[in-house]
């Protein structure tokens, strides 16, 4: 490794071993990077990789609400811009009990290479809280946003900071954030906030985007290896909008997703989720009880395996991990590599552990696919609804569709020429971390120091 890449790594150790999410994903990113640094010297002379690793601000909030019986909450929020060199900070906010300061600060790092990757002018943001809208009354819920709203409104905007949904935060809290947001400014600025309702702003398939366009970059994955989509069976963990616009858009192109897992287990359904019918009772399922996947078993007739993954399951061809960080460690990971399958595709931030990680990348039979390219259709998407709101027009479902799939495409070939450029053969991870890093280490070195 590179003694500059070195250095810089183990600095952030010791400056975030209280952040092992951030820790991680910085390790994961610059380990891809010697070749690169060893042709750009000036890097170093600019030390433009501990500049990258450190936001260029973050601050942290109260935010106070009220629930319906009249009790006070304090919690507390965040927002991190790290990186604006090639433009407006963007990257979703996050409501989840577990979020603190090192998660949103990975997300915001991990954001800044993949908002790189999808072509867009964007930088890298995230954001949050320690609120969980799990049993809140809509009532409590709007109360609570518009709090959280109330200390942010002041550091974003269209041409500064365009955040976005996350987990926890879907269309009613970002109506709800919007509606706040327009109240304290006295403006209709709507790209000031992306997956907005249809009716006052949103672009059309974003809630399917992020899944639509890992399908999207899966298919140019097996067109490299000469195979197609049809008939292909998946494994996926999660069934929330990422999970479900991957079964959806598997279907349609003659695929089917026949094992996902939720908190309490895993389902398999050896037909597949192919119906319509499959497809809305997902919806309605994780609507009354996104805690519970067991109720698709009962109605379906099909296996449920209690308080399991579905790791290492051999009757399908491709793994797409679409939950959350981390899900996959050592010990999943050799039993996927002991499965046989080919394809490894990673959907949610940082799913797998670096550990993990690179035993799965050393297998001669598989190919894995690294979250940050195969996931950014999603702010690809919240993208293009900027620029909708900017241009005060509409695109139809099938226009945004298919800019997507030429995005997806885009993003999986400029990984795999950067990774055949710097030695790497076809690694997809390590492709996807240059092709995202140069694009932001070329826009800062023109900047100078910042």
């Amino acid at each position: 490794m590179n003694a500059y890449v070195e250095s810089v790594i183990a600095n952030v150790k010791a400056k975030h071993s209280s952040e092992p999410e951030f820790v991680q994903t910085v390790e994961e990113v610059f380990s891809s990077l010697s070749p690169v640094v060893d042709q750009h010297p000036e890097y170093e002379k600019a030390d433009l990789l501990n500049r990258m690793t450190e936001p260029e601000r973050m601050f942290t909030f109260r935010v106070v609400w009220t629930d319906d019986e009249g009790k006070v909450h304090t919690n507390r929020g965040w927002r991190c811009q790290f990186n604006g060199a090639i433009g407006p900070y963007k990257g979703g906010i996050r409501f989840q009990k577990n979020v603190y300061e090192g998660i949103i600060k990975f997300l915001g790092f991990e954001q800044t290479f993949k908002n790189s990757l999808t072509g867009l002018p964007m930088g890298g943001a995230k954001g949050g809280s320690d609120f969980d809208p799990a049993g809140k009354s809509d009532a409590e819920v709007m109360r609570f946003c518009q709090s959280f709203m109330t200390a942010l409104y002041r550091y974003i905007g269209p041409d500064c900071d365009v955040p976005a949904g996350d987990m926890g935060v879907g269309g009613r809290e970002i109506g709800y954030l919007y509606g706040q947001y327009r109240r304290l400014k006295g403006v209709f600025e709507n790209g000031v906030l992306t997956g907005k309702g249809l009716s006052f702003g949103g672009s059309l398939i974003r809630p399917e985007a992020t899944g639509y366009g890992a399908v999207y970059y899966l298919l140019e994955v097996l067109k490299h290896e000469g195979e197609t989509i049809e008939g292909k069976r998946i494994a996926i963990s999660g069934y929330g909008n990422v999970g479900w616009g991957i079964m959806k858009k598997a279907k349609e192109l003659g695929a089917k997703v026949t094992y996902f897992a939720g908190p309490d287990g895993y389902i398999h359904d050896p037909e597949g989720v192919n119906t319509d019918e499959k497809l809305n009772y997902i919806l309605e399922m994780r609507a009354k009880d996104p805690m519970h996947c067991k109720p698709y078993a009962e109605k379906f007739g099909c296996e449920f395996v209690e308080g399991q993954k579905c790791w290492g399951v051999k009757d399908v061809d491709i793994y797409m991990p679409a939950a959350t960080q981390n899900d996959v460690k050592m010990e999943s990971a050799e039993k996927i590599a002991a499965s046989g399958v080919k394809y490894y595709i990673e959907v949610a931030n940082m799913p797998t552990t670096n550990d993990a990680l690179n035993f799965l990348r050393s297998q001669k039979h598989m190919i894995v696919a690294p979250s940050k390219a195969v996931n950014a259709g999603g702010v690809g998407v919240s993208g293009l609804e900027m620029s909708q709101n900017s241009e005060r027009i509409s695109w139809s479902a099938e226009e945004v569709d298919a800019m997507l799939k030429k995005m997806m495409k885009n993003i999986h070939d400029v990984s795999a020429e950067a990774a055949e450029r710097y030695g790497f053969g076809y690694d997809l991870v390590a492709g996807a971390n240059i092709a995202g890093f140069q694009k932001v280490a070329d826009a800062m070195m023109a900047q100078g120091l910042f």
